[in-house]
């Protein structure tokens, strides 16, 4: 198997292309802009591999791209390039509106004008996987589910892109015949994950003693999946997927944040114990404007039709995760000290 994989040197992507290349032997060609959350050292295993190959490109650049599908000629693309922090969005739209929407738009059109040349078995074999978040679905109520028919209702500059980005993969099958499929899921967490988001930055934060901000009161709900369970999910949708589907991909791990950060916490309390516990660092801070209160996704589909299940509990996966940073100083200290340094995003001006 032959995929070309965008946004390979981020969070999500990069665990793509480690089961990609290690677990299931496949060729990857990995197309990544290389913007501030991406970091080649989390693709540190695959240096050498000799199925292993990166180009630093913008997926807004249209001759880039075809030259690159031209070039590589990829059974599958599983695109998870994306300006991806609902903070960073509500103070700097513009990038998020490029990168998701224009740059989904090129994918689109250079894996449509390769399909257009396929004959025969690689003609219908060809996939394209846009991945997506559950935020394009909006806001739950204290009940129900999203499931893969749930009405579009996205509340932030992020969601809105990549709601966007979403109805023009479904366009392309619908329009051309080009074999889209997309994935939404629910909140990643694991190692290799940039310092900005919650998990990573509490944990961080927490190390160094600094206040541990929580948004509001803590009760907005998300569900949780370990970013390894993801990737296999993904590649899932990618070989048995029906194209025009869509699959959710969740972690049955609903949680409020401030019992997120609370684990964490404790978590770190017992693996480096300090002089008092670290819950007493929690700040209530002024909650991110649109903040959606609860989401929560139904994966039954996913479970049935592609054979995926979770295999890491959201108990396990913390517990690794904090371990991981524990261990990991090398990688996470140049971010901390040079691109991100813990700060709050996301207060409009």
């Amino acid at each position: 198997m032959r995929a070309i994989i965008t946004g390979g040197c981020g969070f999500i992507g990069s665990a793509v292309c480690r089961h990609a290349v290690t677990d299931l032997g496949w060729t990857v060609l990995n197309i990544d802009k290389l913007t501030y959350a991406a970091n080649k050292q989390n693709l540190a295993s695959l240096d050498g591999n000799n199925r292993y190959s990166f180009l630093q490109a913008d997926i807004c650049d249209h001759a880039a791209m075809e030259e690159a599908f031209r070039g590589f000629a990829p059974d599958v693309v599983i695109h998870l390039a994306a300006e991806s922090h609902v903070d960073r969005s509500i103070t700097g739209s513009a990038e998020f509106i490029q990168t998701n929407i224009v740059g989904t738009h090129s994918l689109l059109e250079a894996a449509r004008r390769l399909h257009a040349t396929l004959e025969g078995d690689a003609r219908d074999a060809f996939r394209f996987v846009h991945v997506s978040t559950d935020e394009v679905y909006g806001s739950l109520g204290p009940t129900g589910l999203f499931t893969e028919t749930t009405a579009y209702d996205p509340r932030s500059p992020y969601s809105a892109s990549k709601a966007a980005s979403d109805h023009l993969a479904s366009a392309w099958f619908e329009t051309y015949g080009l074999p889209t499929l997309i994935t939404n899921c629910s909140n990643n967490y694991g190692p290799f994950h940039f310092p900005e988001k919650l998990i990573p930055l509490v944990i961080l934060n927490a190390l160094e003693g600094r206040p541990l901000p929580v948004y509001g009161d803590g009760s907005n709900v998300r569900d949780w999946l370990f970013v390894s369970d993801h990737a296999r999910g993904i590649v899932s949708a990618a070989l048995h997927g029906r194209p025009g589907e869509k699959y959710n991909f969740g972690g049955r791990a609903e949680r409020r944040n401030l019992e997120v950060v609370h684990a964490i916490c404790d978590a770190l309390d017992e693996f480096v114990p300090g002089a008092s516990p670290r819950r007493e660092l929690i700040t209530f801070v002024t909650d991110r404007p649109g903040h959606d209160k609860r989401y929560a996704i139904d994966c039954t589909k996913a479970e049935n039709e592609l054979g995926w299940t979770q295999t890491v509990s959201f108990e396990e996966g913390l517990r690794q995760t904090v371990r991981w940073y524990l261990d990991n100083e090398s990688w996470w200290r140049p971010l901390r000290d040079g691109v991100y340094a813990g700060d709050r995003l996301g207060l409009p001006g």
